[in-house]
């Protein structure tokens, strides 16, 4: 670094959810100083925890249950229990309900989930046991950009299944109880259940259930993101908050910029400084559905006629799964489902802090068409009545947000999209666009860190580290101290 000319700062990172706060810690723990700028008066993007609804209930804003979390290569590498953050293990994963009071469950064991679904027993393990086998080989790939595989075989067996729609990998079940637990894996892809790869998102979820869990962050999703930034800060970073960025001329000089932003902002912010051709492919880049998103305030916990549910820290509300798959492609369509999907969870149950004491905290959303204003709430809670009756009665406060009100709330939500663009085959590999580097744009030293970049959406800060990576080797001639 010594032949590079003096700057403010070696690099500047525009953004601190997940992705932003990994690619500066990668950049710091280099030996590189480093800024890390945050538009709103907190940092975590997609890692905030509020008190939505009533003093004394904490809810997570955005992301809630974290299992990419925990079984993320770099996160798992770094000394977040020193600076505060603790995870707490649900006994169940995640539940599935269906209307006739049985559940279908997520286990820590791969052998209980597969004995609980009967005549699918042996057809769930053939499918999952080798994914947990390989996965210390593969595990590096799947949350990275294309490249060759160290272990070139045990990928392509995971691809093999991966690239698969949901759909089909359904057919190889027979029992409802099996396809509806899969089901709910697989619409956390956020696309029509019959689109190839959307069986990609169901595996790595559900192998991670079995390896990691589904942890959540006790206190709060804001406990991730302190526990990034005291560690940055603890190396001698530096982090400055409402510093909202709308022009490269606001910010002091350094040899690269990294933005945790979608590529809208992108262009917004730099889209001068890019070729017509890469200015062009990000233009091109594509959005998902949205989501609409209810807290609750509750006077005792959600009523699930499945006792299973009861001890869930996640609830996937779908019934079978050609009513997921119903819903998902009817909101695919820009229509809103009259039987949404609803992803729920029960973090007050396992996190005391949560709640006052004898009091609880629900979390849910369903998908919707992009920047849908329509409330779901009376939906959504018909769906949640629907399994746990009386849960109506027990509900003191709710906050609710559209689609428009998360982009509003986090501009990396386009239309309400959390997952940062859709993740099919077309953006899988190449997003946002077709290059020899995903994460390095056409201009020298501006880099594209969030989860419009492999491997996508979910906390993991992997899309950070690799574009830090990239950084590293492309100005500073530099290999990250954590290579993965």
């Amino acid at each position: 670094m010594a032949q590079l000319e003096r700057r403010d700062y070696d690099a500047v990172v525009v953004g601190s959810g997940p992705n932003g706060l990994a690619a500066a810690i990668v950049l710091q723990q280099a030996g590189c100083s480093v800024l890390l700028l945050e538009s709103k008066n907190t940092i975590g993007g997609g890692l905030r925890s509020k008190a939505l609804t009533l003093p004394g209930y904490i809810h997570d804003v955005c992301s809630a249950i974290h299992p990419m979390a925990a079984g993320s290569p770099f996160f798992s590498s770094l000394p977040l229990k020193k600076h505060g953050l603790e995870f707490i293990y649900p006994p169940i994963a995640a539940a599935h309900p269906f209307d006739n009071g049985t559940a279908a469950v997520l286990g820590e064991s791969l052998e209980a989930t597969a004995a609980l679904l009967g005549a699918d027993e042996k057809k769930y393990l053939d499918l999952i046991a080798p994914i947990i086998q390989d996965w210390p080989f593969i595990v590096n790939n799947l949350l990275g950009p294309l490249r060759f595989p160290a272990h070139p075989f045990a990928l392509a067996s995971f691809g093999l299944k991966a690239l698969l729609s949901a759909e089909t990998v359904a057919k190889r079940f027979t029992t409802e109880k099996a396809k509806g637990l899969w089901a709910g894996m697989a619409a956390h892809s956020i696309m029509p259940l019959s689109n190839l790869s959307t069986a990609a998102i169901g595996f790595v979820l559900m192998a991670v259930g079995h390896l990691r869990g589904w942890p959540l962050p006790k206190g709060g999703s804001q406990q991730i993101a302190d526990a990034l930034a005291s560690y940055f800060v603890s190396m001698g970073g530096k982090i400055e908050t409402n510093f909202h960025v709308h022009s490269l001329s606001q910010l002091p000089s350094s040899h690269a910029v990294l933005f945790d932003t979608t590529p809208k902002q992108l262009l917004q912010i730099a889209g001068h400084k890019f070729s017509s051709v890469y200015k062009w492919q990000l233009n091109r880049f594509r959005y998902g559905m949205g989501v609409f998103k209810v807290d609750w305030a509750l006077d005792a916990p959600v009523p699930f006629k499945a006792a299973e549910c009861r001890t869930a820290g996640t609830v996937h509300l779908g019934n079978t799964f050609n009513e997921i798959a119903t819903s998902e492609k009817t909101t695919w369509s820009g229509k809103h489902a009259e039987r949404p999907f609803v992803l729920m969870a029960q973090q007050s149950l396992f996190d005391p802090s949560r709640a006052p004491e004898g009091k609880h905290t629900a979390w849910a959303y369903c998908h919707v068409p992009s920047g849908s204003t329509t409330d779901m709430t009376d939906v959504i809670e018909r769906q949640v009545e629907r399994f746990a009756p009386g849960f109506r009665e027990r509900i003191l406060a709710k906050h609710v947000m559209n689609s428009a009100q998360l982009e509003e709330y986090n501009p990396n939500y386009i239309g309400g999209d959390i997952t940062g663009g859709v993740n099919d085959l077309g953006q899988l590999f190449t997003r946002p666009a077709l290059r020899s580097s995903p994460y390095r744009t056409s201009a020298k030293g501006i880099y594209l860190c969030s989860s419009s970049t492999p491997p996508g959406g979910g906390v993991h800060g992997m899309c950070g580290y690799h574009a830090a990576v990239r950084a590293l080797k492309d100005i500073f001639h530099k290999s990250p101290s954590v290579p993965l």
